[in-house]
This record gives C-alpha cells, structure tokens and sequence, in this order.
C-alpha cells in the first residue's frame, strides 16, 4: 500500500522526465507563436518588424491557402480507406494457414520499412516513368499509350505511393488484433449456419473497431505532414500541394520565417480538429 512519502518520492522522480517532455513540446511551440507575429527574414537581416496578425491574414488570404487544405483532406482521407479495407482483406488473407506464412507476412509488411524518399524514387522512375517505367511497358504491350501519372493523375498517384507505404502498418495492427479472436465464436456461428459474408459483419468486423480505430488515429497523425513524396514526385505541381508543402513553399519563396509559422499554427489548429474528432471516435469505441 503507497503512502504519502512514496507518493511523494514517485512524483519527484517523475518531475525531471514530465519537466523535460514539457519543455521538448512547450519550447518549439512557442518560438513558433513568437515568430508567427515578427517579419522575420533570416537572410535579409533577420528580425525586422512586429506585424501582429497581418501573417495569419497573408497566409489565409492566398489563393493557395484553401486548395491546399482540401488536397490534405483529399489525400488524407483517401489513405486511410485505402489501408483500412486493403488491410482488413490482407490481415484475414494472412491469419489464414499456408505454407510459407512467416515469409509472405515479411514481405506483407517490408514496404513500410522504406523511408518514403526511397519509395518516392522508386515508384517514380520504376514505375510511373513514362519512358522506361514497368507501368509504360504494360501500357504498350497492350497497345495503349503511356500515361503521364506524376502530370495527369498527379493526386491519385501520391495516394498510391503512401498507401503503398502505410498498408503494412494497417495490415500489422489489424493482423494481431485479428489473431486475438475468439475461434469458437465464428465456429458456432459457423454451425447455426451463418454465411462467411454474416461471420465477417456481425463477428470479426465489431472485433476490429477498436484496432481500425487506432489504425485511423496514428496514421492521421502522420498523414497530415506528408511531405517526401510531393517533393519527390510533383514538387507541389497538379494540385498536390499540400497544407505542410505549402508552408515549405512559403517560407522558401518569401524566406519569410514569420509567414511560414503562421501556416505552421493554422497547421495545427487543422491537426487539433481532426485529433479532437478522431478522440470522441475512439473513446466511443474504447468505452465498448
């Protein structure tokens, strides 16, 4: 039984390690609040003037500002339906005996192992090249002309390549939350005849929401700063210019380090939305 000395001594123990997560999150968070107020151009003297909010006004007055938030939503929301069903389908195929299954797991979940420069690259010019790419060659073996991906389908190109990237992640979660099912379950339903299709809705589908949930919550985190593969494949071109590339674009052009953190905190504040509505989800599921 803790006492209140030992309460005391685990919250001192603790205090160095809370002190110095706060400060980790606390400290670039408010340099961005304090630069997001200043003309603070680094290469042209550094700071030079306080603005107040005429950065925020700039950055959500520009003509590029809304398209970009809506290829975000656009890419963001395509991926994870992508990955959710695909991995769903993969976590069922692979939960099911045959021979070699440690191997076709491995191979399942290597893609997401590559940084996703090298996935770019890779998809870019092995793939979607139009001259010597593998998708070219299918696409004159059969008589048709090449497509342009990277100019004429720029976005769903992206969302291939990070989907490409994210399934094994979905796939791994949803894999081991899969094998946790109880098999006597589907086997009584199984007896009183319900068919594979009422097995996976009212059986195995209710047992993964909470996996899927997680699934959702993480990738979201990580799909919102999407980055690499635009910079790679587009460099913002055809309507893939996200929120998090047109902050990079800003700051670039204008080296104008004040305007591109006032883009980092409606980043955020996007980031937060998103967060607070993914957590009401997932506390629904999690109180199940």
């Amino acid at each position: 039984m803790s006492t209140k000395a030992s309460r005391t001594a685990a919250r001192l123990m603790l205090a160095p390690a809370v002190i110095l997560l706060l400060g980790w999150m606390l400290v670039p968070l408010s340099m961005t609040l304090i630069f997001s107020f200043q003309r603070y151009l680094p290469m042209r003297g550094g700071f030079q003037d306080w603005v107040g909010f005429e950065n925020y006004v700039r950055f959500v007055t520009s003509s590029a500002f809304w398209p970009s938030v809506q290829t975000t939503l656009v890419i963001v929301g395509s991926v994870l339906l992508i990955t959710v069903a695909l991995g769903v389908l993969l976590a069922i195929l692979l939960d099911q005996p045959m021979w070699g299954q440690g191997i076709v797991r491995i191979l399942v979940i290597a893609p997401f192992f590559v940084m996703p420069t090298v996935s770019a690259l890779v998809w870019k010019n092995m793939f979607m090249d139009p001259v010597n790419g593998l998708f070219a060659h299918l696409w004159r073996f059969f008589g048709a002309q090449p497509a342009l991906f990277l100019s004429e389908a720029a976005t769903p190109s992206i969302i291939l390549i990070v989907s490409w990237q994210w399934l094994p992640f979905a796939t791994l979660i949803l894999l081991t939350a899969i094998q946790s099912l109880d098999s006597e379950q589907l086997e009584a339903a199984e007896m009183d005849g319900a068919s594979p299709l009422a097995r996976f809705w009212f059986i195995t589908l209710p047992h993964l929401s909470r996996a899927i949930t997680i699934v959702i919550l993480i990738q979201t985190i990580f799909l919102l700063a999407v980055f690499a593969e635009i910079f790679v494949t587009t460099q913002g071109a055809f309507g893939t210019r996200t929120l998090t590339y047109l902050i990079y674009q800003r700051v670039l052009e204008s080296q104008n380090v004040g305007l591109g953190s006032a883009g980092g905190v409606y980043a955020i504040i996007l980031a937060n939305i998103l967060a607070l509505f993914l957590m009401r989800i997932v506390g629904k599921n999690l109180d199940r």
